[in-house]
């Protein structure tokens, strides 16, 4: 149960930040546009400094000599998500298919996996660089594919964007593994490192803060309740996507590391950028609002109950 614990309080760590941005954006201390400068800050410049940071300081590629495969597993998990994510649009009625699908596909790969992994390891642990080689192309794949489930729109551009796919994540991350692998990083002046960290540190506070405003503005325009797909959305994103994700990782027995991060990016909600995605392509995102709001409160129940399933099978150390 202790493993049941430390998750929970991961999550209400994410919920209790979460409800100051929250406070924040609702009281009008700061203007809701302050949301569309924090949200580049973070996806730009602290994110990238964190894990850049976190790269330089902790990535071993002696010790760990396995680590470039950590891409390839994101991608064998990425094709069993797209199966499943098209499973799952099968339960819906056709004129919610596109919001569910995307809100099903693209989790909070990132930002809700680095609270828990902070809890359940600590602050140090190469579990939290392992997340980052990871999830590598992720973003590069959200914004290059969320388009297809609008395709028949005339208004969506279903155009492969470059400057999307080598974002600043992508950039930073592989600079740091190059640093590491080739040792330059030994002649760069530490103080570059020093700035790295401090605006990497930021990054946490930052996401949160930004997740309850935008759980505010989208609690705003929340619209008509959905309640039947909320439901079946909730009950195949929270419960079922991760106990399916288990079985085959029962089946196919990855290194301790590989199994936990697909596991917990498997139980984790939808990622926040959906509505925003979704109100590019003109679909229904007070739909979406509902999907991530409703998840992500489920969510403070159902990760550390999935998580505890997943001890049994895998011992969290």
């Amino acid at each position: 149960m202790i493993v049941f614990w430390n998750v929970f309080e991961s999550i209400i760590i994410l919920l209790g930040i979460g409800i100051i941005g929250f406070t924040i954006i609702s009281r009008k201390i700061v203007p809701i546009k302050i949301l569309d400068v924090v949200s580049p800050l973070i996806l730009d410049i602290a994110l990238p400094c964190l894990i850049f940071t976190n790269i330089i300081f902790r990535f071993d590629p002696v010790k760990f000599s396995a680590w470039w495969t950590l891409p390839l597993w994101w991608i064998a998990f990425t094709f069993i998500t797209i199966l499943l994510t098209f499973i799952g649009m099968k339960l819906i009625t056709k004129k919610f298919r596109p919001e569910f699908g995307i809100s099903l596909l693209y989790p909070n790969a990132i930002f809700v996996p680095i609270v828990v992994i902070q809890n359940l390891f600590g602050e140090n642990s190469s579990i939290l660089v392992e997340l980052f080689l990871f999830t590598l192309f992720f973003p590069a794949f959200m914004f290059n594919t969320y388009y297809l489930f609008y395709k028949n729109k005339a208004s969506v551009k279903s155009k492969f964007d470059w400057i999307k796919f080598f974002n600043p994540i992508l950039l930073a991350t592989v600079l740091a593994v190059v640093l590491r692998l080739t040792g330059v990083y030994n002649n760069i002046p530490n103080v570059v490192f020093s700035i790295t960290k401090i605006l990497g540190n930021t990054a946490l506070p930052l996401i949160l803060l930004l997740i309850g405003g935008n759980v505010y503005v989208d609690f705003k325009r929340k619209g008509e309740i959905h309640l039947k797909p909320i439901l079946i959305f909730v009950a195949f994103k929270n419960f079922l996507f991760p106990l399916i994700i288990l079985l085959l990782l029962i089946f196919i027995k990855p290194p301790f590391s590989v199994a936990f991060l697909i596991f917990l990016i498997s139980a984790v909600p939808p990622v926040t950028a959906v509505p925003i995605l979704i109100n590019k392509a003109g679909g229904n995102t007070a739909l979406t609002n509902q999907y991530l709001i409703s998840s992500f409160l489920v969510s403070i129940i159902s990760i550390p109950l999935v998580m505890l399933i997943f001890e049994n099978f895998f011992t969290i150390n």
